[in-house]
């Protein structure tokens, strides 16, 4: 039997289903509908100039080390501590900055068991995701294998049972010849890329990517790290890639543009399913299931850059206050922290004047963010590739070579930069108040959540400065 702190005790299936269920959320689909049939050439482009970038890289630095992993380590080996200390910044601040829209996507799905009306009700969206969010901060408190069971089982519960059932009832839609709201011509299926409303779209995909990665921090946690992390990241890409686009289409199927709600609209879509099967019994139970898959995703959210972030407490570069950990290896007083800034952050829903403003707007903000994460990642990637991090000939290496990690990077940077450029642009199709407003707000949103890290740095030079007066 294992115990608590045993450090060799996530299989190759724990880091799938951790994976998967952290990126693979149905939660993502409405917002990625909203493109029609376009949304099949934006998710494979972005899949090959971000995610299959993205996960060659992690594959290639996770195989460089046996005991530590994820953006703060390689960062730091690439550029240094304050490097570093900017790129594991960025993934935390913002999973804060996401963390209320799929607790949103949550509270709008609990709705479908009282009223689906509350869904678009500012207060009572912004009541159950404090509600939910400190609940789950909670039980992240009680350790790795602990919230890695949890995790895996509504992973099966309620991410692939769910995917798997409304890809299947979209199948049979089509089958049965019930009307469709989309048109699968050559027409339809490329988007016209002169129109910048249709790049837009490229952030909703970039927001269903984010994260693969994140499963690198629990490196020394994994027997055979260089084996196992790779296997685990390729088959969780080519099971993301393949669900997202078949369930994004299931819901754009049913469903008109204009009536897709960023919040409601995976139960909007099961409900016209089990209305027209006569099986609308199964509605509170696909609605259990979804909450269920909601939360084991968020929970890898939760502990993974916390746990990059108290590799910078450990290293001096954030205060002693955040590397206290708990009995069960936890860091304690940064996941609370955490669940306070989460709280400031979900009264962003009173800045915008619908609920599918609020929801994009944090999903954009947080992607920028992300993305400026991934720029470092693969910077570092092409200065380290220069090194022997690790000879070991069963360590992962990207086919090609030097040559071939830089044709990989150079791709993956490209992706981000279109991403960063679009991330600009109001979407044209969603109630944000106005083109000024939106960047307004945008905009002071990400000068808020990056300058904190301006402090940190200045504080930690300033403590070198009073312990070796020569600097």
């Amino acid at each position: 039997m294992m115990k608590e702190n045993d450090p060799k005790h996530l299989s190759q299936l724990a880091l799938i289903l951790l994976i998967v269920g952290a990126i693979d959320s149905i939660r993502n689909l409405p917002l990625t509908a909203l493109f029609g049939s376009t949304l099949i050439f934006f998710f494979i482009f972005s899949a090959i100039v971000f995610l299959i970038p993205v996960a060659l890289v992690s594959a290639q630095l996770s195989s460089s080390s046996r005991e530590h992993g994820g953006i703060y380590h390689w960062v730091c080996l690439a550029f240094g501590p304050k490097i570093g200390l900017l790129a594991i910044w960025l993934q935390w601040i913002n999973t804060l900055v996401w963390f209320p829209t799929i607790l949103s996507f949550i509270a709008g799905t609990v709705a479908y068991f009282f009223d689906p009306q509350l869904a678009a009700n500012k207060a009572y969206l912004v009541s159950v995701v404090l509600i939910v969010f400190w609940f789950m901060t909670f039980i992240s408190l009680s350790g790795l294998h602990t919230t890695v069971k949890f995790a895996s089982i509504c992973s099966i519960i309620g991410i692939v049972t769910p995917m798997v059932l409304i890809i299947g009832l979209a199948i049979a839609w089509i089958i049965l010849g019930e009307p469709l709201q989309v048109q699968f011509s050559l027409q339809g299926l490329l988007p016209n890329l002169a129109r910048s409303e249709n790049w837009v779209s490229l952030t909703a995909i970039m927001t269903s990517f984010l994260g693969i990665e994140l499963a690198t921090v629990h490196i020394s946690e994994v027997k055979d790290p260089e084996r196992i992390f790779p296997k685990a990241l390729f088959i969780s890409v080519a099971v993301i890639l393949l669900t997202m686009i078949m369930g994004s289409l299931s819901i754009a199927l049913v469903l008109p543009r204009d009536k897709i709600s960023l919040v409601g609209g995976v139960m909007q879509a099961f409900t016209n399913f089990f209305m027209v099967y006569h099986m609308s019994f199964l509605i509170p139970v696909v609605t259990a299931m979804i909450i269920i898959g909601a939360l084991g995703g968020m929970i890898s959210w939760i502990i993974s850059p916390a746990k990059g972030i108290l590799q910078a407490a450990q290293s001096g570069y954030f205060p002693s206050f955040f590397a206290v950990q708990n009995r069960h290896g936890v860091a304690a007083r940064l996941l609370l922290t955490q669940a306070v800034i989460v709280t400031l952050v979900c009264f962003a829903f009173e800045f915008m004047p619908s609920v599918n403003g609020s929801y994009w707007l944090l999903s954009d903000l947080s992607t920028q963010l992300y993305i400026l994460m991934y720029v470092l990642m693969f910077l570092a990637a092409l200065v380290l590739k220069g090194r022997n991090l690790n000879p070991s000939k069963h360590a992962f290496r990207i086919p090609g070579g030097k040559l071939g990690t830089q044709l990989i990077c150079a791709l993956g940077l490209s992706g981000c930069a279109i991403t960063l450029i679009v991330g600009f642009i109001p979407p044209s199709n969603i109630d944000v108040g106005g083109g000024k407003h939106y960047l307004l707000i945008f905009c002071s949103g990400i000068v808020l959540m990056v300058s904190p890290i301006l402090f940190f740095i200045a504080l930690r030079k300033s403590k070198d400065k009073r312990s070796d007066p020569a600097l």
